[in-house]
């Protein structure tokens, strides 16, 4: 006799999920002049500047003052993503509203061959990108890359011994080790801003435009 079997157990279980990363992903509507308005403040940007290096290799990136420089259409894009993080946003102590918000700014233009290595922004709360022109040629659905992506913050399990391993999320699916974004004119993605995070290799042949913000509170 399998003396297992005098233990008749069953098991109820629940699979829930703790420890979310919330990412928020918009597509922000009858944006078209809030974009044009935008890239002509860029190209007038990067005619009068050259640049910083940062994460980019291979493109541009204005200095984070965007801001000061952008016009009406930069204040209503931060506005705009401050409105995104403060659903996503609560204080223990106190309500949003009792917080003073601010957005550092900048805008990255990538040529073919040009990506951003991982990375994160320290010291911050939330992130953000906004695509103002994906740079596509004339075939809209051909794959020039460029994919935005996310990285799994637990990146622990990277060294776990079975390198196969995949967990399996509360919808049932196997969770990856990164997440890819195929985005479109006038998407926003806002996330944790210590989430690491990259761009693959482009290869359109138009230049790609898109704007990044640092997303901060501080109580009044």
């Amino acid at each position: 006799m399998n003396e297992q079997s005098s233990y008749p157990v069953k098991v109820e279980a629940q699979h829930v999920g703790f420890f979310e990363t919330p990412v928020a992903y918009c597509q922000v509507k009858d944006s078209d002049a809030l974009l044009r308005d935008l890239e002509r403040a860029i190209r007038q940007n990067m005619a009068d500047s050259g640049g910083l290096q940062r994460s980019n290799i291979g493109g541009w990136h204005s200095n984070t003052d965007m801001i000061a420089w952008g016009g009406a259409a930069a204040t209503k894009l931060a506005d705009t993503a401050i409105n995104v993080a403060k659903r996503m946003t609560r204080f223990q102590e106190a309500r949003e509203e009792n917080y003073e918000w601010t957005v550092r700014m900048w805008a990255n233009v990538t040529a073919k061959g040009g990506f951003n290595h991982m990375h994160a922004h320290p010291g911050n709360m939330w992130a953000a990108v906004l695509y103002v022109d994906m740079g596509e040629g004339d075939d809209p659905a051909a794959d020039v890359g460029g994919a935005f992506y996310l990285e799994d913050p637990r990146f622990p399990m990277a060294a776990m011994h079975h390198t196969a391993l995949r967990m399996v999320g509360s919808d049932g699916e196997a969770q990856q080790y990164e997440v890819e974004f195929k985005l479109q004119r006038g998407d926003l993605i806002v996330f944790p801003a210590w989430l690491r995070h990259g761009v693959r290799t482009y290869h359109g042949e138009r230049e790609r435009i898109s704007i990044a913000m640092n997303i901060d509170a501080r109580r009044r």
